[in-house]
C-alpha cells in the first residue's frame, strides 16, 4: 500500500482566476479586460464563447466557499480581476469591485480558509492595452498603483500575495504567438512584454514592503524545462537552449542574475534600464510553480530557438499534453537549486483535463484525473522527504471553467460545472483530494 504523508504544516489548496470563473462581466462597475475584447475575434476562441459568465462565482462565492470548506482546503487561490478595482486602469477606485473581494475573504475567513489573492492573472483592462499594454513601459507604474491599492483595501484580510501568474503566458502567448489575449505576433513586443512584467513585480514587491504587512508575497512562473530526446551533444544542447528560453529567461533576473547569454545571443533585447535588474530581483518570500507536463526536444537548425519538441509516448490529458510526473520533480529540483535551497516553493496550479459529465447516479467518476494526482503527489511527497522546501500544493482547479481560448471545452475541476445551470456537482478527484488532506491518501 502506498501512502501520502505530508507534514501538518504543509499548505493545502485550490485554485481558480477572475475571468475563468467570476462571470458578471457587466456587473459591480467591472469594465472591460483585453480578454472581454479577444474573445469577440472570430477563431480567438473555442466556439466563440467568453467569460462573461463563466461560472458565475460573482453570485455563487458562499456557495462555494462552503464547499471548499467542506473538502478541507487549507487555502483558497483567486484572483483579483485589475478591471473590477480600476475600471479606467488607473485614478478612481470601483468600491463595488473592492467590496466583492472583500465578502470574499471575509467568507473564507469565516470558514477557516487563507486567501490566496493572484493580483494578475491575464485580464488587463482594455484601456490600458489601448495605450500599448505589457509592451509600453508605462505599464509598470500602472501595475504599481493598481497593487497599492489592492493592498490598502485589501491588506487587512488576504493570507498570502501573488503578484503575476504565468510570465511566460502573459508575454509569449500574448505577444509572440498571439494565441491569448491581446493576440500580438510581435518578437520585439514579447521581449519588452517580459522585461516590463518582471520589472512590474518587483516594483509591486518594492511598494509591499513599505506597508508594513506581514502576509508572504511572491511570484507564480510556469517555467518549461524540457528533458533532452537523446544523449546526443546536439539534444542535450537543444535542452539547454530550450531551457534558457521557457525558464531562465523569467527566473534568472527574479534571482539577481543577468538575461541568459543564450537568449541575448540569438538576437532577443529587453528594455533594460539603470536600476531595472536591482529592482525585478527584489526579495520574495515564496516562489509559486504551475508545472502540468514536461516534454522533450531535439536540436532543430530550421527552428529560431534551434530545438523543438518531439513526439512522445506518454499518456495524454485532453489538452493533449503528456503526463510527465518525473517532470515535476526534475523542475523542483532545477528551481530549488538555483534559488540556493533556501527560498520556499508552492506549487500553485498542478491538474488534469478530462473530459467529465454526471452520470445517471449525479457521480462524476473522474478516474485518469485521479491517476495523475496521486502520481504528482507521490514526487511533492519525495521532494518533501529529500530536504526540499515544497511548502504547499494548490490543485487547479476548484471548478470547470472557463479555459481560455479553448472555451468551455476542456474541464480541469474538481468539481463539475453545468454551465447552464451553475449546478456544481463534486467529482470523485474532490472525495480523493478531501482523504489525501485528511491524511488517508491510500491506495
Amino acid at each position: 500500500m502506498n501512502t501520502l504523508m505530508f507534514p501538518d504544516d504543509f499548505l493545502w489548496g485550490t485554485a481558480t482566476a477572475s475571468y475563468q470563473v467570476e462571470g458578471a462581466a457587466h456587473e459591480g462597475g467591472r469594465s472591460e479586460s483585453i480578454w472581454d475584447t479577444f474573445c469577440r475575434i472570430p477563431g480567438a476562441v473555442y466556439a466563440g464563447e467568453n467569460g462573461d459568465t463563466a461560472c458565475d462565482q460573482y453570485h455563487h462565492y458562499k456557495e462555494d466557499v462552503a464547499l471548499i470548506a467542506k473538502l478541507g482546503f487549507k487555502s483558497y487561490r483567486f484572483s483579483i480581476a485589475w478591471p473590477r478595482i480600476l475600471p479606467n486602469g488607473a485614478g478612481a477606485v470601483n468600491k463595488e469591485g473592492v467590496a466583492y473581494y472583500r465578502n470574499l475573504c471575509a467568507e473564507l475567513r469565516k470558514h477557516g480558509i487563507q486567501a490566496c489573492a493572484t493580483l494578475y492573472h491575464w485580464d488587463l483592462p482594455q484601456v490600458i492595452q489601448d495605450k500599448g499594454g505589457w509592451a509600453k513601459r508605462f505599464i509598470v507604474e500602472a501595475f504599481v498603483e493598481y497593487a497599492k491599492v489592492c493592498f490598502a483595501e485589501l491588506g487587512d484580510c488576504v493570507d498570502q500575495w501573488i503578484t503575476i501568474n504565468e510570465p511566460l503566458c502573459v508575454t509569449f502567448m500574448g505577444y509572440l504567438t498571439g494565441m491569448h489575449a491581446p493576440g500580438v505576433k510581435d518578437p520585439a513586443q514579447a521581449a519588452s512584454a517580459v522585461h516590463h512584467v518582471l520589472l512590474a513585480h518587483g516594483a509591486a514587491i518594492r511598494e509591499y514592503r513599505k506597508t508594513g504587512l506581514t502576509a508572504p508575497i511572491g511570484i507564480t512562473l510556469n517555467i518549461n524545462t524540457p528533458r533532452p530526446a537523446t544523449k546526443r551533444k546536439a539534444d542535450v544542447e537543444a535542452a539547454c537552449r530550450a531551457q534558457a528560453f521557457e525558464a531562465e529567461v523569467f527566473l534568472f533576473p527574479l534571482i539577481g542574475k543577468e538575461y541568459p547569454e543564450i537568449v541575448l545571443q540569438a538576437g532577443w533585447k529587453f528594455p533594460v534600464e539603470p536600476g531595472d535588474l536591482a529592482a525585478i530581483a527584489e526579495k520574495m518570500d515564496f516562489i509559486g510553480l504551475n508545472y502540468y507536463f514536461e516534454n522533450a526536444v531535439a536540436w532543430d537548425e530550421n527552428s529560431p530557438g534551434k530545438y523543438s519538441t518531439v513526439p512522445f509516448w506518454q499518456k495524454r490529458t485532453d489538452m493533449g499534453w503528456p503526463v510527465v510526473p518525473q517532470g515535476l520533480y526534475r523542475q523542483i529540483k532545477f528551481v530549488s537549486e538555483a534559488t540556493g535551497g533556501n527560498l520556499p516553493i508552492y506549487i500553485t496550479e498542478n491538474g488534469y483535463a478530462n473530459p467529465d459529465s454526471v452520470d445517471e447516479d449525479g457521480r462524476v467518476h473522474d478516474e485518469k484525473r485521479i491517476e495523475y494526482l496521486k502520481k504528482h503527489l507521490s514526487v511533492c511527497s519525495t521532494l518533501i522527504k529529500e530536504g526540499v522546501k515544497l511548502k504547499g500544493y494548490f490543485v487547479w482547479s476548484f471548478l470547470d471553467n472557463f479555459e481560455w481560448a479553448w472555451g468551455y471545452s476542456k474541464r480541469f475541476g474538481i468539481l463539475h460545472v453545468d454551465y447552464k445551470t451553475q449546478k456544481r456537482t463534486l467529482k470523485d478527484s474532490a472525495y480523493f483530494f478531501r482523504d489525501v488532506m485528511a491524511g488517508f491518501g491510500e491506495w
